[in-house]
């Protein structure tokens, strides 16, 4: 199926590793210019470096805090200085520490907003006037199947992640006139450094070996397994091209059926 995203340009958030990287990589794969971004210059660097082996594609990696309204902005900007525009977003930033409620103080919640909330709405003002001009954009924001259920021990997450849903939801009603649609997507347990790290802290927390903490992760997805990043990306290559051209305001899991409500 051609998903129509040639010469595309998308601009991917977090993508030195894990799910950015992986998005970056499809986008790539079918054609897009894609730009990169992470706080580490080195390693954003060096992604750019084995996407581009890998795909043969036009990537720009670009040194950016993305908790930093201005430091988004030039980011954005100097993509758009040198491929004219931008079409896609892919709105991702890292995951706040695991714990509970006991763990944390309100200062910590302060920093989660900043980080996955925040970061998504700085991102979102910088590229709609790019897509409202061209009449045509894509913006697909990364949360966590714990926007639709709550996680034990990652009360952060559950906060910070949940407020992306409100808002997205409402700027797909806004731009919807533009042609430009604005989804989320919500990846359960995929195989990512993140997921070993939380598999690690269940170990450490439960005194359990970290096979038996995987399994404890598996034993609720109905699937059976951890989910691949590339099985994550392909969704999100999909909600990006000329495909899902009627679907805008949702909420798309990608959770191998972990999530029991309806």
């Amino acid at each position: 199926m051609d998903l129509g995203l040639n010469d595309k340009v998308a601009f991917v958030m977090a993508a030195s590793k894990g799910l950015g990287k992986s998005v970056a990589q499809k986008l790539a794969q079918e054609g897009a210019k894609v730009a990169i971004v992470s706080r580490e210059k080195n390693n954003i660097e060096k992604a750019a470096r084995e996407i581009e082996s890998k795909t043969q594609g036009v990537i720009l990696p670009l040194q950016c805090d993305v908790t930093n309204k201005q430091s988004l902005e030039k980011a954005i900007n100097e993509v758009a200085k040198r491929f004219g525009t931008v079409h896609i977003l892919f709105a991702n930033a890292g995951g706040p520490p695991s714990g509970g409620f006991f763990d944390f103080s309100p200062e910590d919640y302060s920093k989660a907003v900043q980080l996955n909330l925040m970061s998504t709405i700085y991102a979102v003002y910088s590229v709609v006037p790019f897509m409202k001009e061209q009449r045509w954009g894509r913006i697909i924001a990364s949360t966590s199947i714990s926007v639709k259920q709550p996680l034990n021990n990652l009360i952060l997450s559950n906060v910070s992640r949940t407020g992306i849903v409100a808002f997205i939801k409402s700027v797909s009603t806004a731009l919807a006139p533009f042609n430009i649609t604005a989804n989320t997507i919500a990846p359960g347990y995929t195989m990512t450094e993140r997921v070993e790290e939380l598999v690690k802290a269940r170990a450490e927390k439960e005194k359990i070996s970290t096979e038996e903490a995987l399994k404890l992760f598996v034993k609720d997805i109905p699937l059976g397994r951890i989910g691949s990043i590339d099985e994550f990306a392909d969704v999100v290559a999909f909600l990006a091209s000329e495909r899902s051209s009627y679907i805008t305001g949702v909420v798309l899991p990608v959770d191998g059926g972990f999530i029991k409500g309806i």
